[in-house]
């Protein structure tokens, strides 16, 4: 099911984290610590504590700091989604993987020591506070609708706006808020915006709930956020003024990707699960694998996810060859959330009643996949984009 590892440290890796997650983390997945917004905190450090004795704590970041590539990240985090659980078990889960990224590019030495170590380690959880309530016109996928503003005060910067389906914002202590900090006009294309490292929890930061929604994988859930009268020292401006938006992309592709990887490995194990089930349970007479209308169902189960996989390894090795792979991770989005859909789909229907119920992962897979064909992006913005670029690219080559 998984496409070979392309080094022998990353099969290392991806090998321990397997046995790991399906050994370790897997009989969690009943626990009753998890809940509709996550697992608790308590989980959270009882797994994390099993994933150090292990040596698989945040295992796409090496010891001496530098990174795996995308393609050796790509065999790891596959395996860390086995199970839901994997990837808060080894910190490889979003919010957090992308924003450990995103730090590791731009944050100054300082920063990396006060806000990127205790992530690297698992002691501390983040959240990126950028998505505004679309109620308000605020900015969800396209950035350039950004309401929160960041005024310059002395030495300070003074935020205020309103953020919405903030993932972990709740028991976060690491935050990166992006607000607008100039408009040129206006024309709010034109604006820029910055982001900031904020200290959590912080009483001018406000939860103001945690939304339900149809996952539950990730710790904290998702909030809605009041930002008011937030002070923010100059030290913590991440990077330069103005150039916030550029710094997303830096964070945006290589995030994107891995919640493919992700989702690759919880979508994998569901299919194990109905596979296990149809070679096992009998109806009219004969194995339900062996009626053709299931058998097809794995035939096609097995072609979405080996193209999947593909999809994943050849956009990793896109931005190891160093494209931003913007249009590439908006192919691999599109496609790879939607054929596991697909996947976790079919794998509910094999197990009938079983299927929509809790008693295996299967049922939380279907919700996860559906949820993240919206999250980073909807397929409909994604497939926009792409035609929009295929209509520059075609109208240049006529001239």
């Amino acid at each position: 099911m998984f496409t070979p590892c392309p080094t022998e440290r990353s099969r290392d890796i991806a090998d321990r984290v397997e046995r790991f997650v399906r050994d370790v983390v897997a009989p969690y997945e009943s626990d009753p610590r998890c809940g509709p917004h996550g697992p608790s905190a308590d989980l959270v450090d009882e797994l994390r504590a099993k994933a150090r004795d292990a040596g698989v704590m945040t295992p796409h970041i090496l010891p001496d700091g530098s990174h795996l590539s995308q393609l050796e990240t790509a065999a790891v985090l596959k395996r860390s989604g086995l199970s839901p659980l994997g990837p808060v078990a080894v910190n490889t889960m979003a919010p957090d993987e992308g924003n450990m990224f995103l730090l590791g590019k731009v944050a100054t030495e300082a920063q990396k020591q006060r806000f990127l170590a205790p992530l690297v380690r698992g002691e501390a959880r983040s959240a990126f506070f950028m998505t505004e309530p679309a109620e308000e016109g605020g900015a969800g996928s396209d950035p350039s609708m950004l309401q929160t503003t960041a005024v310059r005060d002395g030495d300070d910067w003074v935020l205020n706006g309103r953020k919405k389906f903030i993932t972990g914002a709740e028991g976060a202590t690491v935050g990166i808020v992006m607000a607008r900090t100039s408009l040129q006009g206006d024309d709010a294309r034109l604006a820029r915006a910055t982001m900031f490292l904020v200290d959590l929890p912080n009483p001018a930061i406000r939860i103001e709930r945690v939304i339900d929604t149809i996952d539950s994988s990730m710790p904290g859930g998702h909030a809605q956020i009041l930002i008011d009268g937030l002070r923010v020292p100059a030290g913590n401006v991440l990077g330069e003024v103005d150039e916030g938006f550029r710094y997303a992309q830096v964070r945006l592709s290589p995030a994107r990707l891995s919640h493919c990887m992700r989702w690759f490995g919880t979508v994998a194990r569901a299919d194990e699960i109905a596979r296990g089930y149809a070679a096992t349970r009998k109806a009219f007479g004969k194995l339900l694998i062996d009626h053709e209308g299931v058998g097809f169902m794995f035939a096609e189960n097995l072609i979405d996810l080996q193209q999947a996989a593909l999809m994943i390894d050849w956009c990793a090795g896109v931005l190891d060859g160093g494209s931003a792979g913007t249009t590439e991770s908006s192919m691999a989005k599109v496609a790879v959330s939607e054929a596991l859909f697909r996947v976790a789909d079919r794998c509910v229907q094999v197990l009938g009643g079983n299927g929509v119920s809790r008693d295996t992962i299967v049922e939380q897979a279907f919700r996860e996949l559906r949820a993240f064909r919206i999250y980073d992006g909807p397929t409909e913005v994604h497939k926009w984009s792409l035609a929009r670029k295929i209509k520059r690219d075609t109208l240049a080559t006529a001239k």
